[in-house]
């Protein structure tokens, strides 16, 4: 690994502790205090505490280590043994973990912790890099493993060493301490794993069956996330808890809807059509041009990528569900409208939110004024379909009328022969806004 515009040096590991080696290596306590700092956030962003509870309902022994308690266990490990396995993968992970943000104390502290195999870093090759997995294969080691498992013909697909690539990874498992599937390859297969799968392409926990997988998903994770699951295992006796998929809960135990920012704009209705409109300019929400932020669990939001600079959705760009298992299969086309998806209350849908809460702020005009709430009575009366853009198209039983696209030759924000007096109005502060985004 290059530290060529780190201020620290990266010494072969010595005798002693991982504190000592990173003294050695010159990593001032600021600094190394500042690492244990994010991967303390990081165990945070699933726990009680995060979510608005008291110290006092979190569960017993399950509240997140303290950055200070991050550091004095971090300090006192003696040097582990890491075998990092890349098989039928295209490397993307390994670089998410490694250049998450330029040269970094965590980059240095990945390399203090010894990877003895680990591909795309170590200089030995050949035989030089076989011998070097066989030997820490012997000892007691922690595995991570990116990408898939080709299975069809023998596993043929996808051979190092001569060796299938099923048989590398049984060797490397049999001795390991934890298991980490690193990337949605790893996980359950991804994109190679597609319909029609040509090489049968699995994930390591469908053939690992005798311990536990930790499945850090994501094509690829975030850097960081990658760096706390191992972080975890090192400062923590046992393995993190995890969700239904395998993936640790304190990274993956919230939907990116959930604290997506654009989410009140998915509650007023407020949707991006195309990706040139006024709305996309403004910042509205990205659900009908594909997001599938409602139905993916991961942590892009809270932590973001490239040290917290930006993240997909931040960047203009509907999420597409990455973190999620099979999601190329279930999520294509990447642009088309999720079916469905659950809005406020067990049976609503997010085409119902916005009118739901067009209804709401009716409500509450009516408290204020009661000629404005007169208007949007009379509009909602009206025998003429009025298609309200600001707020997305579609229709609402309990409201009483529907919504048709409007023919080809008619823009659909007007609508013949009928005045809409307040029908356009976005619910924000400014009261003169007419839905112009559109």
């Amino acid at each position: 690994m290059s530290f060529e515009q780190s201020p620290y040096q990266s010494p072969v590991w010595q005798e002693g502790t991982l504190g000592e080696n990173l003294a050695r290596a010159g990593v001032d306590r600021r600094d190394f205090l500042k690492f244990c700092g994010a991967m303390a956030s990081i165990f945070a962003v699933g726990a009680p505490a995060a979510l608005g509870a008291s110290p006092a309902q979190a569960a017993p022994g399950k509240a997140p280590l303290t950055a200070e308690q991050i550091a004095e266990k971090l300090e006192g490990i003696k040097k582990p043994n890491v075998v990092w396995l890349q098989l039928q993968e295209c490397t993307g992970c390994s670089e998410s973990a490694l250049r998450s943000g330029g040269t970094t104390v965590e980059e240095l502290v990945l390399s203090l912790t010894s990877m003895n195999y680990f591909e795309l870093l170590m200089a030995p090759s050949g035989h030089a890099a076989e011998k070097a997995l066989e030997e820490t294969n012997k000892e007691p080691h922690i595995l991570v493993v990116n990408g898939s498992v080709p299975m069809k013909d023998g596993g043929i697909y996808g051979t190092i060493g001569g060796k299938s690539m099923e048989q590398v990874l049984r060797e490397s498992a049999e001795n390991a301490t934890a298991i980490l599937a690193v990337g949605a390859c790893a996980v359950y297969g991804s994109v190679q794993a597609a319909r029609p799968n040509p090489t049968g392409a699995v994930g390591v926990d469908e053939l690992i069956k005798d311990k536990p997988v930790i499945n850090v998903a994501g094509c690829p994770p975030i850097g960081e996330v990658i760096t706390a699951s191992i972080t975890y295992l090192l400062t923590h006796d046992g393995l993190p808890e995890l969700d239904a998929e395998g993936r640790p809960k304190f990274a993956y135990d919230q939907r990116i809807h959930d604290s997506c920012p654009r989410r009140a704009h998915f509650d007023a209705g407020q949707y991006v059509r195309t990706f040139d409109d006024e709305a996309a300019r403004n910042g509205w929400c990205l659900y009908e041009v594909g997001c599938k932020g409602p139905s993916t669990f991961s942590p892009c939001p809270i932590i973001q990528w490239n040290l917290g600079t930006s993240w997909p959705i931040g960047a203009g760009h509907p999420c597409i569900g990455c973190t999620e298992k099979h999601f190329f299969d279930r999520f294509t086309p990447f642009y088309e409208e999720l079916p469905n998806v659950p809005g406020l209350g067990i049976e609503a849908t997010a085409e119902k939110v916005g009118w739901g809460l067009v209804g709401a702020a009716t409500v509450g005009v009516a408290a204020h004024a009661g000629l404005t709430a007169a208007r949007h009575a009379a509009a909602k009366r009206t025998p003429v379909d009025v298609q309200i853009r600001a707020f997305g198209e579609g229709g609402d039983p309990t409201i009483g009328t529907t919504t048709p696209t409007p023919p080809p030759d008619q823009p659909a924000h007007q609508v013949t022969g009928v005045e809409q007096p307040g029908a356009v109005e976005t619910i924000n502060n400014d009261s003169t806004s007419t839905g112009k985004g559109e």
